[in-house]
């Protein structure tokens, strides 16, 4: 039951309440769930359709979120009557809660609220009781969770759900307008077999754990009920041995133990596979040969068969059991799924039809998955599809310079693996990420600015080829090139010294006597090729003395913090790699971290650390010395994020 408003406490678990870019007027949807204490705020998701259109809305919505969470609530940026605002937020909210259940009843569930003042920046919530009621209550408290994501994914996992239906259905050849109403026939008649007593539902973990594995679990439709209330639902505790199917739980397919950096996210949640499976032969008594039957049509009849490929994820409560995360969850999220196909389909359904293909995101910022449908037909570069992506940013509130919605940055839903595990190239295994871990910096009020993202770590000698002495520029190129490639910015492989020269032979800047020599190249050169090879546009600054650097270091940290992309450092004949300042703007102390091309060891990430190739250099130390000399001309090769979504 619902706590009253006069105590009721108002919960965020999302880092960022309010999106960016947002104007006056502008309205978001709170996310919440059913399996939490109520007004608990999840994400957040902006409307961005026009005059309100809620079957707009609604239709996106259905798509985007997973089953497991609902729209709780409205905040509106709006004026200082923060309560006139918070009623159009209610109003609006319910109205689209009413599209997403395709009900027309009242809605007498208590929803949030919100309003934030566009002047102040403060938001205050309130808590409507039903849908007649004319005032709103007040809320009392508001409370900003630290560890939210570890309160998601320590109580709940994901269930996740592959179906590849090719559905024939025949029409009148003499009749093609009669083919939209035979396919949604056909459609109608898919959904009911979901509901039948012989449907079989097989859940498996996902997880293949050194330790024991559970046993797939087999779920009938005839055992299964449908439509309960998921706020209602009985829990049930965790059980080793349970004889009773109706009381196994979810957490029966959950690791009982983790380390902590892996129960943060939706890639490393508990998965339970969910397959489905229709016995045909389960009504026949006795066994048999297959029958045909023959149905003459009475006129030229027409065969389409439309593929549809179902991939749904939802999540439930670790105690939630097993036959209801099911019945309620995965089943109603199959039959959301396949009216949005549907409804994509019909317009190209006596034509070529679209290449629809199911991709699940864990974007930045937002703490649950988000699912979505993308339609492949000409690539993802083409300007339609990159119009659904720039949307779909522009609904969560990400920035138009990430391609954090490409297909592949897709959640990985087989087996679990080390993310950050080594990369093999070229017969070799090259380092990912080897700043993580090292020693701090030693500005004692500094604050940090680091590189956004993996890379993998070029140097001396790698593939088996000898450098040493001239390749430091091209090894540092590589690294920045890794970096954009493995923030899916480009799909291109990292090119070698010889594909680096060519590239520059091409533009016109080198004489073809350049391919396989040994000559440096520095900042201007490395620009060239990442603007050639990639499109990417690079800032260069130049410095008379390495004295001036640490002057440059505020505006070195905002790099960092607006583009997060790896500095080429050119001094001489000597190049490095930047991944970070560490600047206590009131003393003006800073220290660098440098990752160091020069190293031509093993990739041993213990010996690249102690031995300082990857660590902080500080501009001045306590005996004096600094890293950057005095006498000596430095370039910064700063490249800059691409626009692209």
């Amino acid at each position: 039951m619902a706590p009253s408003s006069e105590t009721a406490t108002v919960r965020v678990l999302c880092q960022k309440l309010l999106l960016s870019g947002n104007q006056p007027g502008t309205l978001q949807w709170l996310i919440g769930s059913p399996f939490f204490p109520p007004f608990t705020v999840v994400s957040t998701f902006r409307c961005i359709h026009h005059s309100l259109d809620f079957q707009l809305e609604s239709d996106d919505l259905r798509k985007l979120l997973p089953k497991g969470f609902e729209v709780i609530g409205g905040l509106i940026v709006g004026d200082s009557d923060a309560e006139k605002s918070a009623v159009e937020a209610v109003r609006a909210a319910r109205r689209l809660r009413k599209h997403l259940s395709e009900g027309g009843e009242l809605d007498d569930e208590k929803i949030v609220g919100a309003s934030c003042d566009v002047g102040t920046g403060t938001i205050h919530f309130f808590i409507s009781k039903t849908e007649k009621a004319t005032k709103l209550e007040p809320v009392a408290s508001v409370v900003y969770e630290d560890k939210s994501g570890k309160y998601l994914w320590e109580n709940g996992c994901l269930l996740h759900c592959e179906l590849p239906i090719k559905l024939p259905f025949y029409f009148p050849a003499s009749s093609p307008s009669d083919s939209k109403e035979k396919f949604s026939e056909a459609v109608d008649a898919v959904v009911t077999q979901f509901k039948e007593p012989c449907a079989v539902y097989i859940a498996e973990t996902l997880k293949k754990a050194s330790g024991d594995v559970p046993k797939p679990v087999v779920l009938r439709g005839k055992d299964l009920g449908f439509g309960a209330d998921a706020s209602n639902i009985n829990r049930l505790p965790a059980a080793d041995q349970v004889s009773d199917i109706k009381m196994l739980s979810c957490s029966h397919f959950c690791l009982n133990s983790k380390t902590a950096a892996a129960v943060n996210s939706a890639e490393n949640a508990d998965k339970i596979h969910i397959s489905v499976l229709l016995n045909r032969s389960e009504k026949s008594p006795t066994s048999g040969a297959p029958v045909a039957e023959y149905f003459p049509a009475m006129g030229e009849a027409r065969l389409i068969v439309v593929d549809l490929n179902l991939d749904v994820l939802t999540y439930a409560p670790k105690d939630l059991p097993l036959m209801h995360a099911v019945s309620d969850l995965v089943i109603p999220a199959l039959v959301d799924q396949l009216y949005s196909l549907k409804k994509i389909i019909l317009p190209y359904l006596l034509m070529e039809h679209p290449q629809l293909r199911i991709y699940h995101f864990n974007p930045p910022g937002v703490l649950h998955p988000i699912t979505t449908i993308y339609e492949l037909n000409y690539g993802e570069t083409e300007m339609k599809q990159v119009d659904v992506r720039k949307s779909l940013h522009l609904r969560l509130g990400l920035p138009l310079d990430r391609p954090l919605l490409r297909t592949a940055n897709a959640l990985d839903l087989s087996v679990n693996d080390d993310s950050r595990s080594n990369v093999k190239k070229r017969g070799s295994f090259l380092l990912k990420d080897v700043h993580i871990g090292i020693p701090s910096s030693e500005v004692s009020e500094g604050v940090a600015s680091l590189i956004q993202g993996s890379y993998e770590y070029y140097h001396y000698l790698q593939d088996g080829f000898d450098d040493s002495g001239w390749g430091c520029a091209y090894r540092s190129l590589q690294t920045i090139i890794s970096w954009f490639r493995l923030q899916h910015y480009t799909s291109i492989a990292v090119p070698s010294h010889r594909e680096i020269q060519q590239t520059l032979v091409e533009i016109g800047d080198k004489d073809p006597s350049f391919i396989g020599s040994r000559e440096w190249i520095g900042a201007i050169e490395l620009s060239f090729v990442l603007d050639k090879l990639l499109g990417v546009s690079c800032k260069i600054m130049n410095f008379r003395s390495g004295s001036e650097l640490p002057e440059k270091c505020r505006e070195i940290a905002m790099h960092f913090e607006n583009q997060g992309t790896p500095i080429m450092i050119g001094g001489g004949v000597l190049a490095y790699t930047l991944l970070g300042v560490d600047y206590d703007e009131g003393s003006g102390d800073c220290a660098f971290l440098i990752l160091d091309p020069h190293y031509t060891g093993s990739e041993d990430h213990k010996k690249i650390v102690n031995g300082g190739w990857c660590g902080w250099k500080k501009a001045v130390d306590s005996k004096g010395k600094s890293f950057f000399l005095q006498n000596k001309f430095y370039n910064l090769l700063l490249p800059q994020r691409p626009n692209m979504v």
